[in-house]
């Protein structure tokens, strides 16, 4: 790589010049020598060189599947395989931007003879998803700091770190009324099998015993059946809001509204998994993501792994293109028809709203987990505040359920609302 560079000796020729002239002038001897020195500093610049770095990188994880939340120490080592010493090298290794480095530095400036090594490590917090490191930067400078080389080195193989989410159920979701033939728990107005009472009818041969209402027999002499509440599954799709626009965080640092999103639909994924429900997983992002609601165990680890790898739920944005409506189409395409949506968005525009109340009107009865990103302490986020409290005030007014979920723990705000909705 050509060399450039650094500005660091600029304008010492024509301090020496003018040292030399002021001491010629004026017959002044320690100008004349400060002029010598200025053109030796001068020379010394020019005619070194930053040497080409001939460097081997390995790279070591202290595990390469961990899970959320665990340290995971990276080690690093640099040797120089070429002939030359590198003076001043400075080493920057290329760190994951989802991963944030809690002890250590991913960054070392040393000295390097031939043969020889450096090696520095780091400690980063595992966050879900899959990350994987650029190649590590190294910058030598010439022994005057007066040109630099930059070249990117990588291992032999790449440095993956794979973190899964543990699928922890979360509190029971308040579903609503679509529902399979399939038992579950979701109660329906449908007479049957259950343990909610739901009306009585007359007795025909060959009802269980335990289904007659012996009260009624025991007043009228008439027999009579109970009939109970019958509780059925559901069919519901999770579906992650993973658009730029919902990439917000309430400071630079913290959690931002898509991992939060995330987070609750897999604890949802779990919960809804255990309690019978046939579960999909859906996002809207210029990504591929889509999971056919199902059940079983095989099930779970596919939604596992999808939580983890899938480029549409990464921790970071994406600058690819996105067209919104067209992502809507293809969604509802693939839609059961007795399928209901968990939203989980944090309504950072209007498009959000819009799709909510698509699907919704399209007969996927909606319900939008809203995360929280805002603050109030500037104008500009009190505004952006008020429009978000305006798009939850405007689903609601369209018979959409919400979720307005703040610092509270989620299984709180879930409680909250289901005695809301019960009323």
């Amino acid at each position: 790589m050509t060399p450039f560079d650094t500005n660091r000796w600029t304008g010492i020729e024509g301090a020496a010049l003018l040292a030399g002239a002021a001491g010629v002038l004026f017959q002044q001897p320690p100008l004349l020598l400060v002029a010598g020195l200025g053109v030796a500093f001068t020379a010394y610049a020019w005619f070194t060189d930053a040497p080409e770095p001939t460097l081997t990188v390995t790279r070591e994880l202290s595990e390469t599947a961990p899970d959320t939340g665990t340290d995971v120490h990276v080690t690093v080592t640099v040797r120089n395989v070429g002939d030359g010493a590198l003076t001043d090298l400075r080493l920057i290794d290329g760190v994951p931007p989802a991963l944030e480095v809690t002890d250590g530095s991913a960054r070392l400036g040393t000295a390097l003879r031939p043969g020889k090594s450096a090696t520095f490590s780091y400690t980063v917090e595992a966050v879900r998803g899959e990350h994987t490191w650029d190649p590590l930067r190294a910058v030598v400078r010439s022994p005057s700091a007066e040109t630099e080389r930059s070249a990117e080195r990588s291992p032999e193989t790449a440095t993956v770190l794979r973190c899964a989410p543990s699928l922890d159920a979360t509190a029971d979701l308040p579903l609503r009324g679509l529902t399979t033939q399939y038992t579950g728990r979701v109660a329906t107005n449908v007479a049957g099998d259950g343990l909610e009472f739901y009306s009585t009818r007359e007795y025909r041969r060959g009802d269980p015993l335990n289904r007659i209402d012996w009260n009624r027999r025991a007043r009228t002499g008439k027999m009579a059946t109970l009939e109970f509440r019958e509780e059925r599954a559901a069919t519901v799709v999770l579906l992650v809001d993973a658009r730029t626009e919902s990439y917000v965080a309430p400071e630079e640092g913290e959690q931002n509204a898509v991992e939060r999103g995330v987070d609750a639909a897999t604890r949802a994924f779990s919960s809804l998994l255990d309690s019978g429900d046939r579960v999909g997983v859906a996002a809207l992002s210029p990504h591929e993501c889509w999971l056919s609601p199902g059940t079983g165990s095989d099930h779970r680890v596919r939604a596992r792994r999808l939580f983890a790898t899938n480029s549409a739920l990464a921790p970071t944005p994406t600058d690819e293109a996105y067209f919104p409506i067209v992502a809507i189409r293809r969604l509802r395409r693939r839609l059961p028809a007795d399928a209901q949506v968990l939203f989980f968005s944090p309504l950072a525009d209007d498009f959000a709203v819009t799709a909510a109340r698509r699907l919704d009107a399209y007969g996927h009865l909606v319900t939008v987990v809203s995360p929280d990103a805002t603050v109030d302490d500037t104008p500009g986020h009190r505004l952006s505040r008020v429009e978000r409290e305006n798009r939850l005030a405007r689903l609601r007014r369209a018979g959409v359920r919400v979720v307005d979920w703040g610092e509270r723990p989620l299984a709180t705000e879930l409680a909250r609302a289901g005695r809301r909705w019960s009323r």
